[in-house]
């Protein structure tokens, strides 16, 4: 038991890490307006254990989005788009549940479950996540359409990302 807690705080420190000290330093835009942001860090909450109770991953949720706005000094807007992204976690596993179920000892990894459901899963997850992020971010929706624009394009990109680290994780637990 002590080796999961210890992967899954390792786990959150190299995403956290990458995300701050490397991603957060990357502009895609060639203008002075950034359209593309690169967040990878909620992937660490979309793969905590199914055993993991609802009441931890809104602590965790909260308490890491609040360690990224810090570094990013934006208040509240990591930790209110991770809270809105895990509290429709049961929801999407209840959508998505395997005519089996799920086993207590599993993750919501593609190693775990396939690349088909971790990418309904994290996709919707991580488009509530951006969504939330960017109207959080400006407050209002007079600005609807550079709020949809960069959700699609940061979305797109981070995802990409996503998926290719977590295809390298799961080769690599193989």
């Amino acid at each position: 038991m002590n080796n999961i807690w210890t992967a899954m705080i390792l786990r959150f420190l190299f995403y956290i890490g990458l995300q701050v000290l490397v991603l957060k330093e990357i502009h895609l835009s060639g203008s002075n307006q950034n359209f593309i942001f690169i967040l990878i860090y909620p992937v660490a909450l979309l793969t905590l254990p199914f055993r993991m109770p609802q009441f931890f991953i809104i602590l965790i949720a909260f308490i890491v989005g609040f360690i990224v706005d810090l570094f990013y000094m934006s208040p509240g807007v990591h930790a209110g788009a991770c809270l809105w992204m895990v509290l429709l976690r049961p929801l999407m596993f209840r959508i998505l549940e395997p005519k089996n179920g799920y086993q207590l000892d599993m993750s919501p990894t593609i190693s775990d479950l396939g690349i088909i459901w971790f990418a309904k899963y994290a996709s919707t997850l991580l488009l509530v996540f951006f969504l939330s992020y960017f109207i959080l971010q400006v407050f209002t929706f007079v600005y609807i359409g550079e709020i949809l624009l960069k959700t699609i394009l940061s979305f797109f990109v981070s995802t990409i990302i996503i998926f290719l680290l977590q295809l390298f994780y799961s080769f690599k637990s193989n």
